[in-house]
């Protein structure tokens, strides 16, 4: 909106200073500060809402320590994230950018689907809350919704470019020798492409196209996309939630994550910086750095509530948004082959859950008698029954966070 606005004023006006509303440095550090204020000033005011209405966590006991302590904590604070979210980017985002609008739709669609859920365990008092098809039912079907629009939007290309490679002879003036070759790249034309290409870290100048394993078939190559952001988001939307389980694990795990997606954006969707880089130039792509610095900011703002001793608890309507965003964000950069590495926590949190699991039925079978690997899963409650205390935990996953955002931006180079 207020973007809309500055670019009318610019266009139509004799207004000093308009301009800078277009700036996407700007609009990127206004939606940070107005996210992270929305979260603090609003957020306090919601956990009144919600502790008057008793709208609060009903524990489980799985005899941790300190555990029965946070019973009646309010919950669904993920609403404070959604909104401090949603409220930047309408004012400060582009809202005619196909990305922009893919990013709105995926956090209105999950955070319906954990609203539902926490609503149901707590109003209805059902602890298992939303059957576990039905989540299935809402990812998959936003993965439809976002593997078809990356097939179907005329907006959604990516930019091949055409080098012209010159050498040049560094020649020694006293002997006349030619002592060195000196290579010289340059862009001679870029051609947008409709295209199932995606990034592969750590290899140069190579990428996983889906059409070179259906043999040239478009419109199967399509369709495995498809399935695969329905993987995608379905994996990391879930992983997410299982590392909802400590005070301000996953709002602290998350926020380094975010960070690295936003420079991504804004270096894929830079032609010099991509093409130095010699990343994917996917245009329009910059627009998705509002959508992140807003995300950031309303993490960091819920933290304030979240940490030990947590105020509020995020719930489903936090944990599926936080995990289908960065899952949605990588598709539309094409980097969702960076997800194992830059959201590592997760994967570990569900490697956990599913060898526990694993292993305890198969123990059961061959001796009758189910064995665990964990003392607990998933693996930041297995710490807890080690006696770390909660603080300690979720400090080592944050810099173990940060170590996997930083191996993510390596990968830039290495390339």
């Amino acid at each position: 909106m207020i973007y809309e606005l500055f670019s009318y004023l610019n266009k139509h006006t004799d207004l000093p200073g308009m301009r800078v509303g277009e700036y996407l440095s700007f609009r990127a550090g206004a939606a940070v500060i107005v996210s992270l204020l929305i979260a603090i000033v609003f957020g306090k005011h919601i956990i009144r809402i919600l502790r008057r209405k008793q709208i609060g966590e009903d524990i489980r006991d799985l005899g941790l320590e300190g555990q029965l302590q946070k019973k009646g904590t309010p919950t669904m604070g993920g609403i404070i994230i959604i909104m401090a979210v949603l409220i930047p980017v309408l004012l400060f985002g582009d809202l005619s950018n196909i990305y922009i609008q893919l990013m709105l739709i995926s956090t209105v669609w999950l955070g319906f689907i954990g609203g539902l859920d926490d609503y149901i365990k707590v109003f209805r008092h059902n602890k298992e809350g939303l059957k576990g098809r039905f989540k299935v039912f809402g990812q998959v079907g936003l993965g439809i919704i976002v593997g078809t629009t990356m097939w179907l939007s005329s907006d959604i290309v990516i930019y091949e470019k055409e080098f012209e490679t010159k050498r040049y002879d560094v020649v020694d003036t006293q002997t006349g020798k030619v002592v060195d070759t000196i290579e010289e790249r340059n862009v001679v034309s870029t051609t947008p492409v409709k295209t199932t290409k995606t990034s592969i870290p750590f290899l140069k100048d190579t990428a996983l196209d889906y059409k070179d394993i259906t043999g040239g078939h478009d419109t199967l190559a399509w369709l495995i996309y498809i399935v695969v952001a329905i993987f995608v988001i379905t994996a990391v939307s879930n992983g997410a939630n299982l590392t909802d389980g400590i005070d301000g694990l996953l709002t602290g795990v998350s926020v380094p994550i975010v960070m690295v997606l936003g420079m991504l954006a804004y270096l894929s969707g830079h032609i010099i910086y991509s093409d130095y880089l010699n990343i994917m130039y996917i245009p329009d792509s910059g627009e998705l750095l509002i959508f992140a610095t807003a995300f950031a900011g309303a993490l960091v703002g819920f933290l304030w509530y979240n940490s030990f001793p947590a105020q509020i608890f995020m719930g489903d309507t936090g944990s599926l948004t936080i995990g289908g965003i960065f899952a949605v964000f990588a598709l539309c950069l094409r980097k969702e082959l960076l997800l194992p590495l830059l959201c590592g926590v997760f994967l570990v949190e569900s490697l956990s859950v599913m060898l526990q699991v694993g292993y305890f039925k198969y123990t059961k079978r061959k001796y009758g008698e189910g064995r665990r690997i964990l003392l607990m899963s998933p693996i930041h409650h297995h710490y807890q029954k080690m006696g770390l205390f909660e603080t300690k935990i979720m400090m080592r996953f944050f810099i173990m966070s940060l170590l996997l955002a930083a191996l993510t931006l390596v990968t830039l180079k290495i390339q």
